[in-house]
């Protein structure tokens, strides 16, 4: 098992020993893609969309939010293009009985030919050592100007055929660069055709008398109904946002890698409307916001990297992805796209409903366009834990005691913010003083008191968990008011008053420091 697959089999395994992620109906044998998040799970999360809430309403004057309904009428997914066009090129194994996104068959091939391109640079790098000149050897290297072209024909041939929406050059595709099945080797593939990604329903009890509802793929829609309403309720000029955190449901034909694919998840997404003609500006501007933004998590920019989008949706005029290193390769976390007037002129066409912003300093009506910030709350989750999960050696430590799991979370998104531990819980006078300090801190931010198992080990659970700092009450406490105060990452550890602890943790956990970032 290679390094980072190891990683990631530790992390699963992290998040449920530790209350972060479980399988959703886990007593029912579980059901697939679908996941619920555990008690400290809920706490990130919740800590992650309030980061970005914070980041995106509230440090914008011009940028409001809502929270719009699951359920559309029907036509709104009519005029988005989501009934006709919201497909993936579905290709069934007839050996395996493996369903894949064909696409995706091609993007592993794709990935393949890097890796043995990147595994020529170790190998050069490590023979050169100091000297080593990456860029001169990309440009130079017989067989990584190889795997390089072959890349790259590869991609333009996947582009074109996606963008005409040929599936009978996807299979060719498939059948020249001879891809067979990812688990059993087979080539034998049916014919690729289309899969709708929508959930259905039915809109009364009885299926077929009332019209068929969907499960939103995604919340934008939500967000252009209710432009108008928005706009002139809060009186915002051009331009302007609105924002909105909420669930979507897409029926995935291959759901996996944990939660970074999944039938059900939560969308963070921002829609901004501005004047014809500006659509190249304001998409260079959120291009640059919402890097920093994660930038400001302390994430190395080594593991960020911009990726543009070859094969453009119907209603994009530009489209990047701010993509995360996960432990399973550059994946999408982000994307920002210009989208033109697209949506609002398709619901004004089929509603017959006029949605124009009528400037006063130009005089003239006109359809707003578009440039849209979104991003997968539980893949940023995903990012935040890759990122975060490390095992160290402990120095000075022995035994069981000489390594430690620590996660270390931003201290503002960290689940518990701060754990008080009796140094004994048969003292009554350490736990009740234990107890009266959680009581003081609970008001300012999630605060555990913990008192089971030797302190050391105490230590290491809060440390698995993420918790920045722990107070230790000891006999020292009851003479002088004063307590341990040890911090996560450093381990470090010095005596305050008991008074200064909400001030000293506070500073450090509070989200200002990231807004700031």
């Amino acid at each position: 098992m290679s390094q980072q697959a190891d990683l990631f089999k530790k992390l699963t395994a992290h998040c449920k020993e530790y209350g972060f992620i479980y399988q959703s109906s886990e007593i029912y044998d579980g059901l697939s893609a679908v996941y619920d998040y555990g008690p400290y799970g809920v706490e990130l999360k919740n800590n992650i969309k309030e980061y970005w809430w914070r980041a995106m309403v509230q440090m914008h004057e011009n940028i409001v939010g809502i929270d719009a309904a699951i359920f559309m009428h029907p036509k709104t997914w009519k005029a988005s293009g989501h009934v006709d066009a919201f497909n993936d090129p579905m290709v069934d194994n007839k050996d395996t009985k493996k369903r894949y996104r064909a696409d995706q068959l091609i993007e592993g091939y794709m990935d393949k030919l890097e890796d043995k391109a990147n595994k020529e640079v170790e190998k050069a790098r490590k023979r050169f050592g100091e000297t080593f000149d990456e860029a001169m050897f990309r440009q130079t290297n017989e067989r990584v100007l190889k795997y390089a072209t072959e890349r790259q024909a590869v991609e333009d041939r996947l582009a074109a055929a996606m963008t005409k929406g040929d599936m009978t050059e996807l299979k060719a595709i498939i059948e020249d660069l001879e891809i067979g099945d990812p688990e059993g080797g087979s080539r034998n593939w049916t014919d690729v055709r289309q899969f709708n990604l929508m959930f259905s329903t039915q809109l009364g009890n009885i299926a077929g008398e009332e019209e068929k509802l969907y499960l939103r793929p995604e919340t934008a829609q939500g967000i252009f109904v209710n432009f108008l309403n928005v706009q002139k309720t809060t009186r915002q000029k051009i331009p302007f946002g609105i924002a909105q955190i909420g669930k979507a449901f897409r029926n995935e034909i291959v759901a996996r890698q944990f939660i970074f694919r999944m039938r059900e998840f939560e969308q963070m997404e921002m829609q901004f409307f501005i004047p014809p003609g500006t659509d190249m500006e304001w998409y260079a501007y959120w291009k640059e916001t919402r890097m920093k933004w994660h930038r400001a998590l302390g994430t190395p920019e080594a593991k960020l990297r911009f990726h543009d989008h070859l094969n453009l949706a119907h209603y994009a005029k530009a489209a990047v992805d701010i993509e995360f290193e996960f432990p399973f390769g550059f994946k999408e976390l982000e994307g920002i796209h210009a989208r033109t007037d697209f949506d609002l002129r398709s619901h004004q066409e089929l509603s017959g409903k006029k949605l124009q912003y009528f400037d006063p300093e130009k005089n003239e009506s006109y359809v707003p366009h578009v440039v849209e910030t979104s991003i997968g709350c539980d893949r940023m989750f995903l990012a935040m834990l890759s990122n975060a999960l490390k095992e160290e050696v402990v120095p000075d430590a022995q035994g069981e005691d000489s390594t430690r799991v620590v996660m270390k979370l931003p201290p503002a998104l960290a689940p518990v913010k701060c754990a008080v531990l009796p140094l004994l819980k048969n003292k009554e006078e350490l736990t009740g003083k234990a107890r009266d300090i959680v009581q003081q801190l609970k008001f300012s931010f999630l605060t555990q008191y913990d008192e089971k198992d030797a302190i050391g080990r105490r230590y290491r659970r809060q440390d698995a968990i993420g918790t920045p700092y722990c107070v230790t009450v000891d006999f020292q406490t009851l003479e002088d008011n004063t307590v341990t105060l040890r911090e996560r990452d450093s381990m470090q550890q010095e005596r305050v008053p008991v008074d200064k602890v909400e001030e000293i943790v506070n500073k450090k956990v509070n989200m200002k420091s990231l807004l700031l970032g």
